[in-house]
């Protein structure tokens, strides 16, 4: 990386669909000193050139079919074009672009050794966006300590896990689950994991049954496919011993319906990007006998549930998760009033997820105090939707919430949309808004949930957006719905 100038403690992009060449980019920077910040491959120029110019990316890593987005938000933020380089086996015959093989260090230093990390609970190693209730990412710093203590803590935690273990990585190495489980974690132990670029049902079922995969990392909308989808019934899948479900909520009749038909056990396990992630895991032996709860607490940790008073509740009471431990995060990037709201001077992190602990330590989320809405696990913020939606020529005033689909498994984005005077809601518009809205964000942004019109959007004398009032609205209009068919 000399041909850069690359010092440490510099940045590199990734903006890169699952590869097998992303462990090597992901430790070469780290080897160079580098701090890594991946990107979603789904955004848009505008969403990347966000995270290149907050993150001060030195340099982006991509794929030749993202080469053209790469190029313009690059062109936006002044990033040099020979700063890009490519992954995976496509290459550029126009030789505008390095393949990342071909990056030489003037410096010399891949012949002296790595860079030496002086304060592992200090120095990052990776800034993951997450995406704030204000519309714009917040990049979270994880250090070196964090992530080693969070592979260690799961190698000590209840999972069942073994050498011979042969696994399918198809969450996103972009995402902090896939990143810590199947890129640090699986590898830590010595398991076999086979590359998906991207999921997809059938091809999942065919690598199982080719490859005899016997245990998988998986979030809520595969385990919905998994229990519904007649391709299923093309494959064995007898090898897989265990699903391990996280990102999201899982029902109880999901996780029944299930097992019912493949009879593997399904096990919950919860985290955030700002616990590098996981904070806890079901034991396998209590998949059944616990289903709905997130699993007990890694080791090295402390949690507890707190009033809105922020004073810690007894067992078996509703409070707000506040977590502390190595693997905590170690502030908000360039951002320090959200670090101060989310982490406490004796270093708890505040969550923002309401639940409760039951007598023999299992934990349960029931709700979340923050407004993001989290589709498929990918974290989705009213905010961000309601400022695209508001520069539609017909949209007046706007709110987004976050709804349950059943049929996706997963919450997904609704808008309540007041048209501009002089405007009806229809069909039509509601066609033109949703398309509008896709032409302008990452598909999992998307609104999947549809539009609804109304005369105005309920507000507190603050001029605040008052959401539970609108999910009462949208409640009540399901029930009226419901009953009609």
């Amino acid at each position: 990386m000399g041909q850069w100038d690359w010092q440490k403690d510099d940045v590199l992009a990734l903006y890169t669909p699952n590869s097998i060449d992303t462990p090597s980019i992901v430790w070469g920077t780290h080897f160079a000193g580098g701090i890594v910040s991946p990107a979603n491959p789904a955004y848009t120029v505008e969403e990347l050139a966000f995270q290149l110019q907050n993150s001060g990316a030195k340099a982006l890593a991509t794929q030749l079919h993202l080469i053209e987005n790469a190029r313009k938000a690059a062109q936006k933020v002044g990033l040099p074009e020979d700063r890009i380089v490519l992954l995976s086996d496509e290459r550029d015959t126009t030789s505008r672009h390095l393949h990342f093989t071909s990056l030489k260090d003037k410096s010399g230093l891949s012949h002296q050794g790595r860079v030496k990390v002086n304060n592992p609970g200090k120095e990052l190693v990776f800034l993951a966006y997450s995406s704030g209730t204000t519309g714009l990412p917040k990049g979270v710093m994880l250090t070196h300590r964090n992530l080693i203590s969070n592979v260690l803590m799961g190698v000590a935690g209840p999972s069942s896990i073994t050498s011979e273990d042969r696994l399918l990585a198809f969450l996103p190495f972009y995402h902090i689950y896939g990143l810590t489980a199947l890129l640090h974690q699986s590898l830590y132990r010595g398991l076999t994991c086979l590359v998906m670029e991207k999921f997809d049902l059938e091809q999942f079922c065919k690598l199982v049954q080719q490859h005899r995969i016997t245990y998988s990392y998986v979030v809520p909308p595969v385990i919905l496919g998994l229990s519904k989808h007649p391709i299923v019934n093309k494959y064995d899948l007898s090898s897989v011993r265990q699903l391990a479900s996280a990102a999201a909520p899982l029902t109880k009749e999901l996780v029944q319906a299930a097992y019912k038909r493949l009879g593997i056990p399904i096990t919950q396990a919860f985290g955030l990007s700002e616990t590098s992630p996981s904070t806890h895991v079901q034991p396998v032996e209590l998949w059944d006998s616990t289903v709905g709860s997130v699993g007990r607490l890694l080791s090295n940790q402390t949690a507890k549930y707190v009033s809105a008073e922020e004073k810690e509740v007894r067992v078996g009471e509703v409070g707000e998760l506040w977590v502390k431990g190595p693997n905590v995060f170690a502030g908000y990037w360039k951002n320090k009033e959200a670090t101060s709201n989310a982490l406490t001077a004796d270093g708890y992190f505040k969550t923002g997820d309401i639940g409760y602990q039951d007598q023999d330590g299992n934990f349960y989320i029931t709700d979340r105090i923050k407004e993001l809405i989290k589709y498929k696990g990918f974290q989705v913020p009213p905010a961000e939707l309601e400022g695209v939606l508001l520069s539609h020529d017909k949209v007046n005033d706007v709110a987004v919430l976050g709804v349950q689909r059943d049929d996706l498994a997963t919450e997904v984005p609704l808008a309540y949309v007041v048209p501009r005077p002089g405007v009806q809601g229809s069909p039509q518009l509601e066609n033109e808004i949703v398309d509008f809205v896709a032409s302008k964000v990452a598909s999992h942004k998307r609104l999947r949930g549809g539009v609804r019109f109304v005369d105005e959007i309920p507000k507190s004398a603050a001029g605040k957006i008052l959401r539970r009032v609108l999910m009462e609205k949208y409640l009540q209009d399901e029930k009226k719905r419901a009953s009609k068919l």
